[in-house]
């Protein structure tokens, strides 16, 4: 499209000047004057201008961050959904909501969207040209809103999953931070130990020609190998967490490391809440913004991220399809917790299916937020203790053969 200049003065007599890229002189001159704008000046740039008043604009804008984050896609669809509301035009929505996106790739996919939209595309449409960014589950509610002519209620529901999603990720991140980084400083701890205190000490007892106890053979030795083969074994742990990852990127991998993960004890419960609150969340506001069933069941088989609830949904969808209940479909998965099965069997006898699917993914997200809760409160304590024992241990050994010279040696006077 083309590029022009303009210079227009609004209502108090502020002049403001801007490039903006329309489809002719008159599409731009009709967006000004709706906007409330009283035109001075338009000139078409010439492609080199254009070129580098594009460059200039772009430099302008200020970004946090280059990939885009659930935080950004929460802020736009909030954003959107006010707007539209307040009676905002689309297009005039993504000129506001383009001075303020903090995410480069972000920015980049909304400017299309908003160049799509200029040459009559609709929302649904331009959304589906950035699968990276927006998922299906995204496009599928933007066809709902144009299609029932609900853009703003769809959008205010797509904002509140979003905002209900980042708070639940970050509930679980935050529970297991800390104890990450316990654990990051024990090892960091051991390394420091067997490549600096080590060899020093190892050195002091040679000169001495002291019989050394057991524990200190043994961790010198540790020590010593661990000095020696460092980088290969850095190398090894890189190396077959690349290669654990290849393989679990297979389908067939990614099975196998479910069924490994749901059949741990407790961490394979907690998963598997995880992965119902998902389906449960994605299905109510699929069903609740008019999406059929069985589309909302084919959306959520491919959005719930997890290989083995995927394979139970299109079972459940093909049950569905033959004239089953959901419910019923669920119960013979024998996958999903018996308590929400019964909820949603509930929810299709009383025609409140989105809202009992709703219900369902607010417990287990409360389930899991509190367990995740007493998780990090009790592991805090665990790993302290894993701390000092180690580094107890360390210390012991190292000094031990210390102590018994100076007993010795008090002895001997």
């Amino acid at each position: 499209m083309p590029l022009y200049f303009y210079t227009v003065k609004d209502s108090t007599g502020n002049t403001k000047t801007d490039t903006f890229s329309a489809l002719s002189e008159d599409a731009l001159v009709e967006k000004l004057q709706s906007e409330g704008y009283f035109i001075v000046n338009i000139r078409q740039l010439e492609e080199k201008s254009a070129r580098k008043a594009a460059d200039k604009k772009e430099t302008v804008q200020r970004f946090d961050h280059d990939k885009s984050k659930i935080e950004d896609l929460l802020v736009l669809s909030r954003q959107m959904a006010t707007m539209l509301e307040a009676g905002v035009t689309m297009l005039r929505s993504f000129d506001v909501i383009l001075s303020q996106i903090q995410s480069k790739e972000l920015f980049m996919a909304a400017t299309k969207i908003r160049g799509d939209i200029e040459q009559g595309a609709s929302l649904s449409a331009a959304l589906t040209k950035h699968p990276k960014i927006f998922s299906q589950f995204w496009i599928s509610l933007a066809e709902v809103g144009e299609a029932s002519g609900t853009m703003p209620l769809v959008l205010n529901k797509l904002a509140h999953h979003v905002e209900q999603e980042s708070a639940f990720q970050s509930a679980i991140i935050s529970a297991l931070v800390y104890p990450a980084i316990l654990f990051t400083v024990c090892i960091g701890a051991i390394v420091f130990f067997a490549l600096v205190v080590g060899p020093r000490f190892q050195d002091i007892f040679s000169s001495m020609h002291a019989q050394l106890p057991l524990m200190t053979v043994c961790l010198l030795a540790t020590f010593a190998f661990i000095k020696q083969y460092l980088l290969y074994i850095i190398g090894g742990v890189v190396g077959l967490f690349f290669i654990l990852k290849a393989y679990f990127s297979t389908p067939m991998g990614e099975l196998q490391f479910e069924k490994i993960l749901f059949s741990l004890p407790i961490v394979g419960d907690v998963t598997k809440l995880i992965v119902t609150e998902r389906f449960a969340a994605q299905m109510a506001i699929l069903i609740e913004s008019g999406v059929p069933i069985l589309y909302a069941l084919e959306i959520t088989e491919k959005m719930v991220n997890n290989k083995t609830c995927g394979l139970v949904v299109t079972q459940v969808r093909e049950g569905v399809r033959e004239g089953k209940g959901m419910a019923d479909s669920l119960m013979e998965s024998g996958f999903f917790p018996m308590m929400a099965v019964q909820m949603i069997k509930v929810g299709e006898e009383t025609g409140e299916l989105g809202k009992m699917l709703k219900h369902v993914a607010e417990f287990y997200q409360g389930n899991v937020e509190v367990f995740m809760k007493r998780l990090g409160t009790l592991i805090e304590p665990f790993m302290l203790v894993f701390m000092a024992t180690i580094i107890g241990t360390i210390v012991i050994s190292i000094f031990l053969p210390l102590f018994k010279l100076g007993q010795g040696g008090a002895h001997a006077q």
